[in-house]
């Protein structure tokens, strides 16, 4: 097996020298575009952002280190992605019919301290990044939140109960401090682990009501500390 011709081949000094000064230049090009888009961070993007930034960088890697490809077309690409961009964010502005379809909409993914299920009774979202979001806001339990809404950038936004309102509700810890069971071994208030419905359980095997799920949880219901 030629290793060299592996990771080496024809490359020498001057290829090396050239991809630097591509990579720069393109680089440079990148971040011109992105200030030029008017967002300041990666929490800021929609999906159709994230798009056009994948169409970006296809158009920016190959000349990095592609010599047959030149530099110049690449920016004629980068002009008509921004113009493109512009153009849809300008009738985004003006329609939101259009701006719904482009941006998406926020989604409600807790209401009333339960997890909001989709026709098919379905969670709509991974739970478990879900709830670490929960745990970064200092949420200890479920029942703390009113509201909880998917923003179409991914950030979430939470409304909460006031402290005499908090209600018992699924912990949102994890596993090492959460107990989950499918049996219950002591009579008590439980949470169902996957929708958060919460209520009496005696002893004994239960299948949730609104979910169809069979893991359980101890319910929680001190006060969120702000």
């Amino acid at each position: 097996m030629e290793w060299q011709q592996i990771f080496i081949k024809d490359f020498d000094g001057a290829a090396a020298l050239e991809i630097v000064v591509r990579t720069l230049i393109m680089f440079i090009f990148v971040l011109l575009l992105l200030r030029a888009s008017g967002k300041k961070g990666v929490r800021q993007l929609s999906i159709f952002e994230v798009a056009i930034i994948i169409a970006l960088g296809s158009a920016a890697g190959d000349p990095m280190f592609h010599e047959d490809d030149a530099i110049i077309p690449s920016l004629v690409v980068f002009a008509a992605i921004l113009a493109f961009y512009r153009l849809l964010t300008w009738l985004a502005a003006k329609n939101e019919k259009f701006e719904s379809v482009l941006e998406g909409d926020p989604v409600v993914i807790i209401e009333n301290g339960e997890i909001v299920l989709n026709n098919k009774g379905k969670s709509p979202f991974a739970k478990d990044e879900f709830f670490a979001e929960m745990r970064g806001k200092g949420i200890e339990h479920m029942g703390q939140v009113r509201l909880g809404i998917l923003e179409t950038n991914g950030s979430v936004s939470f409304f909460y109960f006031p402290d005499e309102e908090v209600k018992p509700g699924l912990p949102v810890l994890p596993s090492t401090h959460t107990v989950e069971c499918s049996e219950i071994s002591e009579e008590g208030l439980y949470s169902c682990c996957y929708c958060g419905t919460t209520g009496p359980l005696h002893t004994g095997k239960h299948i949730c009501k609104r979910c169809g799920q069979e893991k359980w949880a101890k319910s929680l219901n001190c006060p969120r500390i702000t």
